[in-house]
């Protein structure tokens, strides 16, 4: 599953020798080896140069950490990719020449007892420290908006992850990111902290995720229009919304928090995770919203507005679309709850998921947005995607209604068995 589509992500570079990392900084001893997934047909990653070849490990007699890049950049890629690579190096130089220094944004990973996924991103700030900048008692600054949205990557920037005991080499794309399954971590099933590090600054945590292997339910959840009232569909007031607006104006959705928490009750353990077609470099507001009006913890995939390898735009349905993909492969164990709204493409992605994979579906809770709010959403009165197949007499319960408490009480009904179908379309 890619966070990010088509575009290349950070990646370890392995050590032939088996030798521990030097130090930041440093060339490696020997020549570097090409990093490709063995198996695969795709052509193999050469690492930059000056980077150490493979992770090395505390204890030699352990088994060694393998970390797998979750795509990887194509021989030649599209012109606005190689455009946009030459600007931020251009952009990263004259800010260093500043005195800006790295600073590591930790997101959160998650993953099995065999496979982690690690997401982080290292920046350039001023005086390494990102907005917001804390205040003199120790509490969050607010911010408007607008400053969500800008941020300067480093490019290929060599950087140190510590997943348990394991220590790995790794680099970061042409936006900053990285983004990394590492298998072989060692660590049980709860919330972990691992590290990152540059040369530049110290040891910056990370929480991830690690879900047990008993665990069977989980909630996807969408982020605008269905936990933030946004109204993104209405570019003019979502511009207000996202750029203008202090964080602590923005508003939850009605009884969606309560619907989240009542749905863990049934099921205690039970992950959740967020997919938003919503730039990485919101992500911090996002998290902090969600703890300011009690949504429960989880990772947050979200994607990146700039080009991609293979074209000028990234595809937002896709980006949902792989998400689904990755998570079923990844848990197969776990029946998901789907949840989102109608302002969009949620109901026909979760339906066509459903379809693919009924294993892996719990049922689907659809936010409806109201007849002026569809108006001016697409210019028509109702959902974008209508339905044209019949479900089949086995799908997933779908349920339909204006906020979290509606939908709570239709899908609590149909839990207990009182024989409450889901809402007609």
């Amino acid at each position: 599953m890619s966070v990010r589509p088509g575009k290349r992500l950070g990646r370890a570079v392995p050590r032939r020798d088996g030798a521990a990392p030097g130090a930041l900084g440093q060339p490696p001893a020997g020549p570097p080896a090409e990093a490709g997934r063995s198996g695969s047909s795709e052509p193999a990653v050469k690492p930059a140069a000056g980077l150490p070849a493979e992770p090395g490990r505390a204890n030699s007699s352990e088994p060694p950490a393998t970390a797998e890049p979750e795509e990887r950049e194509t021989s030649r890629p599209f012109i606005a990719a190689r455009v946009d690579r030459a600007v931020a190096r251009r952009l990263e130089a004259f800010a260093r020449r500043l005195g800006w220094r790295d600073s590591v944004i930790g997101y959160t990973g998650y993953g099995t007892t065999g496979q982690l996924r690690v997401l982080a991103r290292v920046v350039l700030a001023p005086d390494g420290k990102t907005w917001p900048r804390d205040r003199r008692d120790g509490s969050s600054r607010e911010q408007r908006g607008w400053r969500n949205f800008f941020s300067l990557g480093c490019v290929e920037r060599r950087a140190r992850l510590r997943v348990g005991c394991r220590v790995l080499d790794v680099v970061t794309d042409r936006d900053g990111y990285l983004d990394l399954r590492v298998s072989g971590h060692g660590l049980a099933p709860g919330w972990h902290y691992v590290t990152i590090e540059t040369a530049d600054v110290p040891a910056a945590r990370a929480r991830v995720c690690v879900i047990g292997d008993d665990v069977t339910c989980g909630i996807v959840s969408d982020i605008d229009d269905t936990i933030i009232a946004t109204h993104l569909p209405r570019p003019l007031i979502a511009a207000w919304n996202s750029f203008v607006v202090a964080e602590s104006a923005r508003l939850p959705v009605a009884g969606m928090a309560h619907f989240y928490k009542d749905l863990l009750r049934r099921h205690p353990g039970a992950p959740v995770f967020y997919i938003s077609t919503g730039s990485w470099t919101t992500l911090p507001f996002v998290e902090r919203f969600a703890l300011r009006h009690g949504f429960p913890a989880g990772p947050m995939l979200l994607t990146d507005w700039g080009p991609t390898n293979t074209g000028w735009f990234r595809s937002g349905l896709k980006h949902k679309q792989d998400c689904l993909r990755s998570l079923a492969r990844d848990f197969p164990r776990i029946r998901w709850w789907l949840i989102g709204d109608d302002g969009q493409h949620d109901p026909k992605t979760y339906t066509d998921f459903a379809r693919r994979q009924p294993d892996h579906v719990a049922g689907l809770a659809i936010r409806e947005l109201n007849p002026v709010e569809q108006v001016l959403a697409h210019g028509t009165w109702h959902e974008l995607d209508v339905a044209v197949r019949p479900d089949p007499p086995d799908a997933a319960p779908q349920f339909r209604g204006p906020d979290g408490l509606v939908l709570w009480s239709q899908v609590a009904a149909h839990l207990d068995g009182n024989g409450a179908g889901p809402k007609p379309r």
